[in-house]
């Protein structure tokens, strides 16, 4: 990490939010699961997490995970494709429950008394959608909006009903239609306090589901953390000024624990800044510059278009929590993968499901480092960020990126052990190593 600005520090920590992360082919570990909060700290869990009650019951192989996983970015990918072409995206698929939904889960309160619901945390979408009670199609735990004293239905007239571009009034209440990855939502668009931790938000506006229709939906329900007008970050800015950063583990620590912060107090001393890209016709996606990639010291050869900023088309580089394996538009992605292969020298190429540039051999310190780079910061990528290595005394490793039609995804996978600073407020990104696993 090339740290050539520095910012002022900020005071102590305000909120921490520990992070139980792991994956599937890590599920034979047993971490604590006990998600009570302690104060102001919350934590949080990767889906596929033994302390995950929705995480598959099947045990899977580690060449099945990382196809399950391939399987799961690519319809992420489809999906986020189409929010930044305006388009929408419901496919028709087999029976299999296809499950794309975000990775981390957070336990969230909502009404007067308060319901606890594990919801989804979505850095690419706005408005919380909550299945409620008598939900059509919701696999899970519902909130009841009767049981709340402090619920109440939005009508067309309110200010919320205006910002929903898919909104409806077939009656006096805010209906809305939308799609979420391969899903079809109905809802009725609501208010009531939600909590997390110590800290609530009164009269929070979200999505009461009533029917979800085709692919699936987290089960309990989806938080958004984008940075439109009906997201956490806005309608809780009085709290937090629209800032929260994370810190994601490895997907191999054994202690599957890292930090999600909340406002800006706590948020690293020393840190460097990118700015964030506007797209009005998709406010809620975090945009960056992307100006370059180096492999080792080599600045790779990659065509202007592939990398350029289009609020018109949604072309450009986006952060994105939801996604696992970053993904580059193909003329980048060729380009880059062709010098690393060069650089790895003489070994054998083998594919694996989307990833076209697998070894089967143990890869030592000939691995080229990656290094995307943005204004104001260099973020180098080592090799815990580069590789996804089999388990179990296997030797298969593979570069942990693929082709992408359209955008450019950085990934979680590529973002642990990195702290990540979302500041809406002051319209920047932030990004420096962190050890979190």
């Amino acid at each position: 990490m090339s740290l050539t600005n520095q910012h002022k520090p900020v005071e102590a920590l305000h909120l921490t939010i520990l992070l139980l992360v792991s994956l599937t082919m890590v599920h034979s570990l047993s971490p604590k699961c006990d998600l009570t909060s302690q104060g102001p700290t919350l934590k949080v869990i990767h889906v596929s997490s033994p302390c995950s009650s929705f995480r598959s019951k099947t045990s899977l192989s580690w060449e099945e995970s990382v196809l399950q996983m391939q399987a799961d970015d690519k319809t992420r990918l489809m999906y986020l494709t189409s929010l930044v072409a305006g388009r929408s995206f419901v496919p028709i698929g087999s029976g299999r429950q296809i499950i794309q939904s975000p990775t981390y889960v957070v336990k969230a309160s909502i009404g007067t008394p308060a319901q606890s619901l594990l919801m989804a945390l979505d850095t690419s979408t706005d408005m919380a959608l909550v299945p409620c009670a008598g939900c059509v199609g919701c696999t899970s735990s519902t909130y009841d909006s009767t049981k709340s004293v402090s619920f109440s239905s939005l009508t067309c007239g309110a200010d919320q009903c205006k910002q929903v571009q898919t909104s409806s009034c077939p009656g006096t209440t805010c209906s809305l239609n939308t799609t979420y990855g391969s899903s079809i939502v109905t809802a009725t668009l609501s208010r009531d306090n939600l909590t997390l931790a110590t800290d609530s938000v009164v009269g929070y506006s979200f999505g009461c589901i009533k029917q979800v229709t085709g692919g699936s939906f987290p089960p309990q329900g989806v938080l958004g953390l984008g940075r439109g007008p009906l997201s956490f970050l806005s309608q809780s800015k009085p709290l937090y000024t629209s800032t929260f950063s994370y810190c994601l583990p490895s997907f191999k620590s054994p202690n599957f624990s890292g930090t999600l912060r909340l406002g800006p107090i706590g948020q690293p001393n020393v840190i460097n800044y990118t700015p964030l890209l506007s797209n009005p016709k998709r406010p809620s996606l975090y945009y960056v510059n992307l100006i370059g990639i180096m492999v080792g010291s080599t600045v790779v050869n990659i065509p202007a278009t592939a990398l350029a900023f289009n609020p018109n088309t949604g072309g450009g580089t986006i952060v994105d929590s939801g996604t696992v394996f970053t993904r580059l538009v193909t003329g980048a992605y060729t380009a880059v993968r062709d010098e690393f292969r060069r650089r790895m020298g003489p070994a054998a190429v083998s594919s694996l499901g989307g990833f076209d540039t697998c070894y089967n051999v143990i890869v030592g310190k000939q691995v080229p480092s990656i290094t995307f780079m943005f204004p104001g910061i260099n973020m180098t990528l080592p090799q815990d960020n580069i590789f996804i290595h089999s388990s179990a005394g296997g030797t298969t490793t593979c570069l942990a990126m693929s082709a992408s039609p359209a955008v450019n995804v950085i990934a979680s996978f590529q973002q642990q052990n990195h702290r990540v600073v979302f500041d809406a407020f002051n319209n920047r990104l932030g990004i420096s190593r962190e050890s979190c696993s």
